[in-house]
């Protein structure tokens, strides 16, 4: 068994490696955390984008191919099989279908271990939930007891989870952590970007990143941008997410009906997201349910970017007096927010990036994220050795 001053021994399994809140926060652990852990990464579905990112950290990744994380006898005798040869000394789960294979996974190890799971979204309206998921939740609920903490990345989630029936007394809440260091902001990559959007330097830019997920409301932020344009002419928008193209009928025919036709750029999945958001002049949040703790915001923020955010999970905490928080699913609340911050103008901006960057620093730094982590695992891993 490794000493505590040993490289400790973890093995992440996540229901996937596509570009998403989840994803990227594991990959920012693992970058963070160096020669603390030696880890390794099961994925139920792909390796996606994040996959290969991991491997070049020199971390093993394997993916079990599930579709739908169907169970198939062969997808759970290879998670036994990699979990007993790797013989890990703590189990992290990520996400829900995650968590309840990280449960199962732990019955492989060759002696206890402490299986951690780790929820990352808010719980507003199961209803909302696809069937599968829904199910997956309630047998997360049954099974609280399990694990020997439930990690939160919002307090807004943690006491939705409770009172859906999460057992409280696992509830350690860690939000996600940003590198200020590669999340800044960067004059010549605005400048590039630009060029490359053919978007002019006076126009003012305001941008939504994340995934096209009917959680994220990117029709609600069509509707507002469509009222922000017929107010301020000299405005641009840009959206980037993985699934946000133009082949995607539903949002081809949105940004016809709100006249944006020439004035939104759609990105699709980008690995440069840092770039991006040194480009924003304005960057928002529309998240009608789901977000727990929203990672384009906080990385925008740290590019000194001020922010128009939807009040759902920890947004409105995140951004506090450095942006402008609304009502969820409130187009025209959105759309007045915006329209505000344009006309305050350009100084005024400015200041409030600053002061969000500045937030970020002192509130969510990637390195007193990881500190948290490793502190935690390591408070597991030893009551855990002493048991057998």
């Amino acid at each position: 068994m490794n000493k505590a001053s040993e490289r400790l021994r973890v093995e992440h399994i996540i229901t996937g490696l596509k570009t998403g809140g989840a994803e990227m926060m594991l990959l920012k652990l693992l970058s963070a955390a160096g020669r603390n852990w030696e880890p390794e990464v099961i994925s139920l579905s792909e390796e996606g984008l994040v996959g290969p990112r991991i491997r070049a950290l020199g971390i093993p990744v394997r993916a079990l191919g599930m579709k739908r994380i169907s169970l198939s006898p062969k997808s759970v005798l290879n998670l036994l099989r990699w979990t007993r040869s790797f013989e890990p000394e703590l189990i992290q789960g990520w996400m829900y279908h995650g968590n309840l294979m990280a449960s199962l996974a732990a019955i492989a190890a060759r002696r206890r271990v402490p299986v951690l799971w780790n929820i990352r979204q808010t719980l507003y309206d199961l209803a909302r939930e696809r069937r599968a998921t829904a199910l997956v939740i309630r047998t997360g609920a049954l099974l609280s007891r399990l694990p020997a903490a439930i990690i939160y990345n919002s307090h807004t989630s943690a006491k939705q989870h409770e009172d859906f029936g999460y057992m409280p007394q696992k509830r350690v809440v860690i939000p996600n952590g940003f590198d200020c260091n590669f999340f800044r902001p960067d004059a010549d990559a605005r400048k590039h970007i630009r060029q490359e959007l053919g978007i002019n330097e006076d126009a003012i830019l305001i941008g939504l990143i994340g995934r096209y997920h009917p959680m994220k409301d990117h029709r609600g932020f069509l509707r507002a941008a469509g009222q922000v344009l017929r107010a301020c002419p000299n405005v641009r928008f840009l959206l980037a997410g993985n699934g946000v193209v133009h082949e995607d009928a539903v949002l081809a025919k949105a940004i016809a009906e709100e006249g944006l036709l020439g004035r939104l750029c759609m990105l699709g999945e980008r690995c440069d997201t840092e770039r991006l958001n040194s480009a924003l002049d304005i960057a928002c949040s529309a998240s009608a349910w789901g977000e727990g703790f929203s990672n384009s915001i906080g990385e925008a923020m740290a590019c000194g970017v001020p922010c128009v955010v939807t009040d759902i999970g920890d947004s409105a905490l995140i951004v506090g007096d450095t942006g402008r928080t609304v009502t969820a699913s409130n187009s025209d609340a959105l759309a007045r927010a915006v329209i505000e911050l344009i006309r305050a103008g350009s100084e005024h901006r400015r200041n409030l990036g600053a002061a969000a960057r500045r937030r970020v620093e002192a509130e969510f730094s990637l390195a007193s994220v990881t500190r948290r982590y490793d502190e935690l695992y390591h408070s597991m891993v030893r009551p855990a050795a002493l048991k057998g």
